[in-house]
């Protein structure tokens, strides 16, 4: 079914994520819309599903039914909705004009070497991998720092393994690489690009160099390009989290990373059934960290804020758009 109606999968995440529920991290997420529910919005949009077919597509996402558990404290910041509504229409109004959409983010650190690695997996009886006892930093194999970026619409991963540090330096050189290896070839058209970050870390909206980066990246790709950040406290909310780095992690999971190579390897091996495709590279750039921007490079930035919270969301002009 899935074969003969390729629209289908993405028809039924289009339904399901915007009332998704749980840790995106995790490959195990939940929705609390039936399959009879589903499978009448899908047949609306004209799809011959029964529910019992929506039912084992959900399963086979990693969707389960759960209850509700009591754990959530505080407040969420009072745009929060808001926000999530503002880049889910700029992602539809790109992607309906035929312009990339991406979502970026670092995976967390992993210690390289013969260590634990959380899960399971199948190797003859009584033989598993040995593995050190603590999990202390091995300084000639260092650490890897994965920094991905997923393009929404055509459900492909790139990720960069760096071994410096995760500075903005390295999130915008990473994009650069996606954009020449993966995203002009398949856009060779592209007039701006969307990008969806979270509101710390490397790229995020207070962060100068950030926006010092995205500005060097515009004149490189000679496109436009708008940045709308998450809410702070929301990041895992971010489609790269749940829709590239949870496999990701299912892939390699119960296997020791005992080398940059190894990781790469894994990394682009992850596949989906509803056709995810990954490819990675190590990055043995240099990216220190507590680079400053002076306040007179700030000002050549040709950056235009959103009228609905410029702070999260702003557009950044090259200052020669390519011919």
């Amino acid at each position: 079914m899935v074969t003969k109606d390729p629209s289908l999968i993405g028809d039924l995440e289009s339904l399901v994520e915007p009332t998704a529920s749980g840790d995106p991290q995790s490959p195990l997420r939940w929705t609390s819309k039936s399959v009879r529910t589903l499978a009448s919005h899908l047949k609306e949009g004209g799809h011959s599903v029964s529910y019992q077919l929506v039912s084992e597509l959900l399963a086979d996402g990693g969707y389960s039914l759960q209850a509700n558990r009591k754990t959530r404290e505080g407040t969420d910041h009072p745009d929060r909705d808001e926000q999530f509504r503002y880049i889910n229409r700029l992602v539809r109004e790109f992607q309906g004009d035929g312009q990339p959409v991406v979502s970026v983010d670092a995976k967390k650190k992993e210690l390289v070497g013969d260590f634990k690695n959380s899960g399971k997996q199948w190797r003859p009886k009584q033989s598993p991998d040995l593995v050190r006892v603590h999990d202390l930093l091995l300084p000639e194999k260092g650490k890897a720092i994965p920094y991905g970026v997923y393009d929404l619409t055509r459900n492909a991963g790139w990720v960069s393994v760096g071994i410096d540090h995760d500075t903005a330096s390295f999130a915008a050189r990473t994009i650069l690489r996606w954009w020449r290896k993966m995203g002009q070839p398949v856009y060779p058209g592209a007039r701006r690009l969307l990008v969806t970050a979270d509101a710390g870390g490397s790229n995020g909206p207070r962060v100068r160099l950030w926006k010092w980066e995205v500005q060097r990246l515009a004149d490189r790709m000679g496109t436009s390009i708008t940045v709308c950040h998450f809410p702070p406290g929301t990041s895992k909310w971010n489609k790269i989290e749940h829709r590239l780095f949870s496999y990701i992690s299912t892939n390699w999971r119960g296997q020791p990373l005992i080398s940059l190579a190894v990781i790469v390897s894994l990394i682009a091996s992850t596949r989906t059934v509803a056709g995810l495709r990954v490819r990675a590279e190590l990055d043995n750039g240099s990216y220190p960290a507590g680079q400053e921007i002076a306040e007179e490079l700030m000002s050549t930035i040709k950056l235009q804020p959103h009228r609905f919270h410029g702070d999260w969301n702003y557009t950044i002009h090259p200052h020669r758009k390519r011919r």
